[in-house]
C-alpha cells in the first residue's frame, strides 16, 4: 500500500517529471531524425552530383587531346587536298618554298597544302595512298653540322626508328643547304634515301639547293622540271592558270581595343609586358643590355661586346650554346616604304587566311599595324625572291617595268640572269625596287602578305655560365656595305644591337632573346687538352671556354692544355679581348696564345699558317694528348683551309696517305673530337 500510495502522495511532482522525460525523449528523437535526414540528403546530393559528372569527363579529355587532330590525312580528305608539302625550316626559307609549291598545285588541277612536320603524326605517311593522285613533297633544310632543323627533329627521329611500310607513298625531296659546310644538304639526302628504303616511290630526283651559290635559282630550276614529272606520273596537264592567288584577306580595324593589338610580340599577346618562362622562339625573354662596348681600337668596322642580363628568367646555358636575338628593322626604311605607297602605317589590320582549315591563320601576329609588321615581323632588307616579283608585277602600270618583273620571275635563262644581276648581286631590297620602278605601287597589304618573316639572328655565346650565370655575352661586328647601285646597306641585327645603349630602366635597351642548345661542347674531362681556332668574332665561344677552364682550375680540378689560335687584321686595330687573353695566359689557364695578324706585314698570315708552324706540337696534342679541336668562324675559306692543314699535319706525322689522313680527321669529327661552329 505504501508503495502504491507514494506516487499519488505528490501528484504535482510526478506529472512534471513525466513531462520532462517526454520532452527529453522528443528532443533526442528530433536531433537524431534531423541528423539522419541531413546525412541522407548530403549523401544523395553528392552521390547524384558524381553520377552527373561522369559523362562530362570524356568530353573534357576530347577537347584537350583530339584523336585525329594530328592526322594530316584526315585534314587532306576533309579539304580535298592531294599534295602535302612538309618543310624543315630554321630561317623560314624552306617554309616559303613549301608554300610556293603548294600554291603551284592548282595550276595542274591539284590541291596542295604546306605542313609543319612538328604539328602532325608522320607515321600517317603510310596512309597517304588512300587519297587519289596523292604526293608528299619534303623541303628540308640542313642546320649546323648536318643536323635537322628544330621543327623536323621529331620527324628525323621517327625516320631513324621507323620500320613502316611506305610502299604506297609517292614522294619528292628538295634540300636546302650550303656547300661551304662539311655536311652539305645532309638532311635532304637522308630523307630522300630513307623514304626509298622504307618502300616509298620517288617520282622526281632529289633537288640540292646551295645557299652559297644561288638558292633561288636552284629551287626554280628544280621546280620547273618537277611539275612536268608530276603531270606525267598522274596523267594531268597544266591548266594554264598563272593568275595571282591571294592567300589572305585584309580586314581593317577602325574601332579596336588597343590592348588586343600586337606590338611586336612573337607569340602570346602582351608577352613582353607579362613575361612567363620557359622562354623559346615563340616566347622570347626581354633581356636588359647592361654593357655595350666597342672592342676594336681603329679601322672602319665596329666590333662590339654586349652583355644581356638574364636574371630571374630561369634561362640556363652552357659554353658553346647560341643566343638567338629578334631584331627590328630600321625605322627610316619602314617610313620610306609607307611614304612611297602612300599608306598610313598606323592603320590597324589583320590578314586572315582564306583557307579556314589552315593551321596558319595569319602570316604574322594579328591584329597589328602596318608599322609594327614592317618593323618586327617582315624581312624588308634582303633581296626579294622571284615569286614576290611575279606577284607584284600586276601592279606596275608601266608595261616595260611589268615585263621586266615578269621576266625576272620566269624560268628562262635570260630571266634568271637578269634576276641575278639586277636583284641578287645589286642587293636590291624591296624599298630599292620600289624606288627604281616608279610605276610599281602595290597595295601594302599584298606586299605584307608576300614578304618573308624577319628571322632571329644567332650568335655564339661569349661567356661561361659557371662564371656569368645571370648574363649572356655577345661578340659581333656591324655589317655595313655599299651596293652596286651606290646605296648603303646595313645589317639589320648588328646595327640594331649597336644602338642598344645601357640605360637605367630604359626600354630602348631591351633585347628579345632565347638560347639554342648546340653540340659545341668542352670535353667531359677537364684534363683533356683543347685546340681552339677562331679568328675575328670566331673567338666568341672560346672566351666562354677559357673562362670555364679558369673556373675549373680554381675549383682545384686538373685542367689540360688550353691552346688558342686567333687571327685579326692588325695588332693595334682589331685585336679582340686582348687584355682578357693576356690575363688568362698570365694565370696559366691559356697555355698557348698564337695570334695571326693578317695585314701587319706584306705577306698575309692566317691561323692555318700558325698551325703549320707549330705542326709538331699540334700532332703531339692530337695523337698523344687526345686533344679536342674546335673551329669557329668563316665556313667558306677559313674552316676549309684549317681542315686542309690538319690533313697535311696528320699525313706528315702519322705517316698516312692523303685519303687516310682525310679519313682520320673525319673519324675525329664522328667521335666529337673535331667540332665546328661556322657560318658563311
Amino acid at each position: 500500500l505504501t508503495a502504491m500510495g507514494n506516487p499519488s502522495m505528490d501528484p504535482t511532482i510526478s506529472a512534471a517529471d513525466s513531462t520532462a522525460q517526454q520532452d527529453s525523449l522528443f528532443s533526442m528523437m528530433d536531433v537524431f531524425l534531423i541528423s539522419l535526414i541531413t546525412g541522407l540528403f548530403t549523401y544523395w546530393f553528392f552521390f547524384r552530383k558524381k553520377k552527373e559528372e561522369v559523362p562530362d569527363l570524356p568530353k573534357m579529355q576530347s577537347v584537350v587531346a583530339p584523336v585525329r587532330d594530328s592526322s594530316f590525312i584526315e585534314k587532306m580528305k576533309k579539304t580535298g587536298r592531294n599534295i602535302v608539302v612538309f618543310y624543315g625550316s630554321q630561317t623560314g626559307t624552306a617554309e616559303e618554298f613549301a608554300n610556293r609549291l603548294s600554291k603551284d598545285a592548282h595550276r595542274y588541277g591539284l590541291r596542295g597544302m604546306a605542313a609543319d612536320p612538328e604539328e602532325y603524326d608522320l607515321s600517317d605517311l603510310s596512309r597517304l595512298s588512300e587519297i587519289d593522285k596523292s604526293l608528299a613533297v619534303f623541303c628540308m633544310a640542313t642546320y649546323g653540322e648536318g643536323d635537322p632543323t628544330d621543327n623536323a627533329q621529331d620527324f628525323y627521329d621517327w625516320l631513324q626508328e621507323a620500320d613502316a611500310d611506305l610502299s604506297g607513298l609517292r614522294f619528292a625531296v628538295f634540300g636546302l643547304g650550303n656547300k661551304t659546310y662539311e655536311h652539305f644538304n645532309a638532311m635532304g639526302k637522308y630523307v630522300d634515301k630513307r623514304l626509298e628504303e622504307l618502300g616509298a616511290q620517288r617520282i622526281f630526283e632529289l633537288g640540292l639547293g646551295d645557299d652559297d651559290g644561288n638558292l633561288e635559282e636552284d629551287f626554280i630550276t628544280w621546280r620547273e622540271q618537277f611539275w612536268p614529272a608530276v603531270c606525267e606520273h598522274f596523267g594531268v596537264e597544266a591548266t594554264g592558270e598563272e593568275s595571282s592567288i591571294r592567300q589572305y584577306e585584309l580586314v581593317v580595324h577602325t574601332d579596336v581595343n588597343m590592348n588586343k593589338v600586337y606590338t611586336g610580340e612573337m607569340g602570346r599577346l602582351k608577352s613582353y609586358e607579362n613575361q612567363k618562362p620557359p622562354f623559346d622562339a615563340k616566347n622570347p625573354f626581354l633581356a636588359q643590355v647592361t654593357e655595350n662596348r666597342k672592342l676594336n681600337e681603329g679601322g672602319e668596322r665596329h666590333l662590339m661586346h654586349l652583355e644581356l642580363d638574364i636574371s630571374n628568367s630561369k634561362i640556363r646555358y652552357e659554353s658553346g650554346d647560341h643566343v638567338a636575338v629578334y631584331p627590328a628593322n630600321d625605322s627610316s626604311l619602314v617610313n620610306h616604304i609607307g611614304e612611297i605607297l602612300g599608306t598610313d602605317l598606323d592603320t590597324v589590320m589583320s590578314l586572315n587566311n582564306l583557307d579556314e582549315e589552315s593551321n596558319k591563320k595569319h602570316p604574322f601576329p594579328c591584329p597589328t599595324s602596318y608599322r609594327t609588321a614592317l618593323t618586327y615581323y617582315l624581312d624588308i632588307t634582303n633581296p626579294p625572291r622571284t615569286n614576290v616579283l611575279y606577284e607584284l608585277a600586276q601592279y606596275a602600270t608601266d608595261s616595260g617595268e611589268q615585263e621586266r618583273l615578269r621576266k625576272m620571275a620566269s624560268s628562262a635563262a635570260e630571266g634568271k640572269a637578269l634576276y641575278l644581276s639586277w636583284v641578287v648581286e645589286a642587293r636590291r631590297n624591296i624599298l630599292a625596287i620600289l624606288q627604281d620602278m616608279p610605276s610599281l605601287r602595290p597595295p601594302i597589304d599584298h606586299l605584307c602578305e608576300l614578304l618573308p618573316r624577319l628571322q632571329a639572328r644567332y650568335y655564339s655565346i661569349a661567356s661561361s655560365s659557371k662564371v656569368h650565370p645571370n648574363s649572356i655575352h655577345i661578340c659581333a661586328v656591324t655589317v655595313e656595305y655599299e651596293t652596286k647601285t651606290g646605296r648603303l646597306n646595313k645589317g639589320v641585327a648588328t646595327n640594331w644591337l649597336k644602338n642598344k645603349v645601357p640605360e637605367q630602366n630604359g626600354s630602348s635597351s631591351l633585347v628579345p632573346m632565347y638560347v639554342r642548345k648546340s653540340q659545341f661542347r668542352l670535353p667531359f674531362k677537364p684534363s683533356t687538352p683543347v685546340i681552339m681556332i677562331g679568328p675575328g668574332t670566331g673567338i666568341a665561344p672560346f672566351i666562354g671556354f677559357i673562362q670555364e677552364r679558369a673556373w675549373l682550375k680554381q675549383q682545384g680540378k686538373e685542367v689540360g692544355e688550353t691552346v688558342l689560335y686567333y687571327g685579326c687584321r692588325r695588332e693595334h686595330e682589331d685585336y679582340l679581348y686582348r687584355e682578357e687573353l693576356a690575363r688568362f695566359q698570365k694565370e696559366g689557364v691559356l697555355t698557348q696564345l698564337n695570334v695571326a695578324f693578317s695585314r701587319d706585314q706584306t705577306e698575309k698570315v692566317y691561323v692555318q699558317h700558325l698551325l703549320k708552324k707549330n705542326k709538331e706540337n699540334v700532332w703531339k696534342l692530337l695523337n698523344e694528348g687526345m686533344a679536342h679541336i674546335y673551329v669557329c668562324g668563316d665556313a667558306r675559306n677559313m674552316a676549309r683551309d684549317v681542315q686542309n692543314t690538319f690533313y697535311e699535319i696528320v699525313s706528315e706525322f702519322g705517316n698516312m696517305s692523303q685519303p687516310q689522313a682525310v679519313d682520320y680527321v673525319k673519324k675525329l669529327m664522328t667521335k666529337g673530337r673535331y667540332s665546328l661552329d661556322v657560318w658563311s
